[in-house]
C-alpha cells in the first residue's frame, strides 16, 4: 500500500511500551511510516518493536522527538510530559491513541471495532482466528498478545481490519465501523465519563456510526446495552446473548475443564431460521461463551461457513493473560488473568467454580488504580463470592497520585464479610512468596488477578519458592 504521508512524517509513540500503543505502532510501521517512541522502562511489547526494527527510547526526553513531525499519546500520559510540553513548543500535531487508529482504519476499506468495557480482547482474538480460518488474512490490532502469533498485531494482506477500541477517553466514537460488536456497558473510566448516562450515550453515538451496509452487534444479556437498544434511530444491528429476545441466541450451555459448549439459534428478519451446533471453545465462563457467539455472528454475516466457525472457534489458541495456566507447585495451579474490574471477577470466578466444584479457589489480587477502587469499592467487596480467600496486594496506581480516601485494612474486612471469605494483606512479592511456601499445598487453583504488576509478581513466584 502506497501512503505519501509516510515518506515526510516521523511519528513517536509517547508510552510506545503499552500493549495498545505497541500495536499500533506495530501497524503503522508495516504500513510504510515511520514510526518511534518512547518509554519509562522496557518491556515484551518493547522488545517486540525493536525485532521490528522500531527505536524506542528508554526515559521521556524532549530530545527525543527532535525529528518527529507527529506525537502520538495514551490516555495514561500527563500532560506535565516533557515530550508534550516540547510538542507543544513546536506546535506539531498530538493526537490520542483510539484517535490515531481511527485514522489508520480509514486506509482499511473493511473492519470490524470491538468495543464494551469487558471482553473485547477475547472477542477481538476471536473474530480473528476466525477470519485467519477462512484464509481472509486480516489486519489484527488487539489489546493483548495473542497466543496464534505471539503478538498483540498483525498487518494483513486483505482489506479487513479487527480491532479492539479503547473506550477510556471517549475517543473510539471518532471511528468508522463497518461491523461493530458492543459487549457491554459498565461503571468504568467514571474519571472521563463522569456518569453512566454520559457513558451510554457515547455508546448510542458509536453504533449509530455504523454504515446501512454494516451492522452493529450488541449483547442483549447486559442490562445497560438493553437500554440503549431502546433508544437507537437506526435499525441496522442485530442482538446475541441468552435473552430469548436474542436474534443469535445461546442455547443449551455446558462446560467441562476442557470446553464450554453450546448452540447458536439464529432468528433473522426476512432470512429462514438456522441453528450453529455443539460449538466448542477451550475456555471458561458464559462471558467467553457470549464473547463467541459475537465473533461468531459477524461471521455468519459476511458469509463465513458454520463449518469454518466451528473449527476456528474449536482451535482457539487463547490471549495472553486470560486465565493462562502458568505453573504447578504441590499440586497446586496457578493461572494468571487479566481481570480488574468487579464484573470481571465475578465473571471469572463463576466460571471456574463451575468446573472446580471441589477445589479451593485462592485469588491474588492487585486492584489497579486508586480511582476505581474508590468508585468501587462497595462492588469489588462483593466480587469474591465464588473464592475461598483472597491474597490482597498493595494498590497498583498506574501514575495516579490521588489520596485513598479510606482505609485500606477496613476494606479488606468488607471482602471478608460480603464475600464470605479469608483475606490476607501482603505488602511485595518476597510477602506472596512467602505466603504460597507456608500455606498453599493439594489441589488448589491460585488465580493472579490485576492489570499492574501482579502478573509479573505470579510468573516470578517459581524463583522465589
Amino acid at each position: 500500500m502506497k501512503i505519501e504521508l509516510a515518506k515526510t512524517e516521523i511519528i513517536h509513540f509517547v508510552g510506545i511500551g503499552g500493549i495498545g500503543m505497541s500495536g499500533l505502532a506495530l501497524i503503522m510501521k508495516g504500513l510504510g511510516f515511520k514510526v518511534q517512541g518512547s518509554d519509562i522502562s522496557s518491556n515484551k511489547n518493547i522488545e517486540r518493536l525493536k525485532k521490528n526494527k522500531i527505536k524506542v527510547y528508554i526515559s521521556h526526553n524532549k530530545k527525543n522527538i527532535q525529528k518527529s513531525t507527529i506525537l502520538v499519546i495514551s490516555s495514561a500520559i500527563k500532560q506535565s510530559n516533557s515530550e508534550i510540553i516540547k510538542a507543544k513548543e513546536k506546535q506539531l500535531p498530538i493526537y490520542k491513541r483510539g484517535d490515531m487508529l481511527a485514522h489508520v482504519v480509514s486506509l482499511l476499506k473493511r473492519n470490524i471495532v470491538v468495543s464494551g468495557s469487558h471482553g473485547k480482547t477475547t472477542t477481538t482474538s476471536l473474530v480473528s482466528g476466525i477470519f485467519s480460518k477462512a484464509k481472509l488474512d486480516p489486519t489484527i490490532i488487539n489489546g493483548g498478545v495473542l497466543n496464534s502469533f505471539k503478538n498483540s498485531a498483525k498487518l494483513g494482506k486483505s482489506d479487513w481490519c479487527i480491532l479492539e477500541s479503547d473506550e477510556s477517553d471517549g475517543s473510539f466514537v471518532n471511528m468508522s465501523p463497518t461491523y461493530s460488536i458492543i459487549t457491554n456497558i459498565d461503571q468504568e473510566h467514571m474519571d472521563y465519563y463522569k456518569t453512566m448516562n454520559n457513558l451510554k450515550q457515547l455508546f448510542i453515538k458509536f453504533i449509530e456510526k455504523t454504515p446501512s451496509f454494516g451492522k452493529s452487534f450488541i449483547c442483549l444479556d447486559d442490562k445497560n446495552n438493553k437500554e440503549i437498544v431502546k433508544k437507537l434511530t437506526i435499525n441496522n444491528y442485530y442482538t446475541y446473548g441468552t435473552d430469548n429476545n436474542s436474534q443469535f441466541c445461546i442455547k443449551n450451555i455446558s462446560q467441562s475443564k476442557e470446553f464450554s459448549k453450546f448452540n447458536i439459534n439464529i432468528k433473522l428478519p426476512g432470512k429462514k431460521n438456522f441453528i450453529i451446533n455443539n460449538i466448542k471453545i477451550p475456555l471458561l465462563g458464559h462471558h467467553n461463551i457470549r464473547n463467541a457467539t459475537a465473533a461468531a455472528a459477524v461471521a455468519s454475516t459476511i458469509g463465513i461457513s458454520k463449518k469454518i466457525i466451528k473449527e476456528a472457534l474449536k482451535e482457539f489458541k487463547g490471549v495472553q493473560r486470560r486465565f493462562n495456566k502458568i505453573f504447578v507447585f504441590r499440586e497446586a495451579t496457578f493461572f494468571d488473568d487479566y481481570a480488574h474490574h468487579p464484573t470481571e471477577i465475578k465473571e471469572l470466578l463463576k466460571g471456574v467454580r463451575h468446573v472446580y466444584k471441589k477445589e479451593d479457589i485462592v485469588c491474588v489480587f492487585q486492584p489497579h488504580r486508586i480511582s476505581r477502587l474508590k468508585d468501587l469499592k462497595k462492588e469489588f467487596s462483593s466480587s469474591f463470592k465464588n473464592a475461598n480467600s483472597v491474597i490482597l496486594c498493595p494498590i497498583y496506581s498506574a501514575g495516579e497520585k490521588l489520596k485513598l480516601g479510606f482505609n485500606y485494612l477496613n476494606f479488606a474486612k468488607t471482602i471478608i464479610k460480603n464475600s464470605k471469605v479469608n483475606v490476607f494483606l501482603i505488602k511485595n512479592e518476597n510477602q506472596l512468596a512467602r505466603y504460597v511456601k507456608q500455606n498453599i499445598w493439594g489441589k488448589k487453583i491460585v488465580i493472579g488477578m490485576g492489570a499492574g504488576s501482579i502478573s509479573a509478581w505470579m510468573r516470578n513466584l517459581p524463583k522465589l519458592i
